[in-house]
């Protein structure tokens, strides 16, 4: 089976507005136009040439509306943010300190722990030595076995 052919569509700009209009009725229509209720769509054409791929211009870039900087509103929000800042500023010098006085309790507890390994270390040093010491001297005054083979001394 095969499908009937689909008619072309063929797009044409009047005035900066594209027309979408089948072939059949392309030159109909091209001589009556404005006659002939066509379909108009809107050709999309971004205000701003350089805006152009669909990226937004970012914050900096963006024009702000000019502020009287003598007025009432201004004065207060720059207070705000003068405060804000100063406030921010403050967290981050306590949080700074904070910081280097745990760092400080910890080097401290570390070198503690440091010592008390040495002397740790020390004490298990003397014992093994006390234990050997110990295990030898044992060892020496025990005497070996008496042999069941051998006859008994004579008395």
């Amino acid at each position: 089976m095969s499908r009937p052919p689909q008619p072309k569509l063929i797009t044409a700009e009047h005035n900066g507005v594209s027309v979408i209009q089948s072939q059949a009725h392309a030159a109909a229509a091209s001589n009556a136009a404005s006659l002939a209720g066509l379909q108009q769509v809107p050709q999309l054409v971004p205000a701003d040439p350089s805006a152009a791929g669909g990226k937004a211009a970012p914050p900096s870039k963006m024009k702000k509306p000019s502020v009287d900087k003598d007025s009432e509103e201004y004065r207060q929000r720059r207070e705000r943010n003068n405060l804000a800042v100063k406030k921010s500023r403050m967290r981050s010098k306590q949080k700074a300190m904070d910081t280097q006085q745990r760092v400080n309790e910890l080097k401290e507890e570390n070198e503690r722990l440091e010592a008390k390994i040495k002397l740790l270390s020390k004490e298990l040093s003397v014992l093994k030595d006390l234990f050997l010491e110990h295990a030898h001297n044992l060892a020496d005054n025990v005497q070996p076995p008496a042999d069941t083979t051998s006859p008994a001394p004579a008395q």
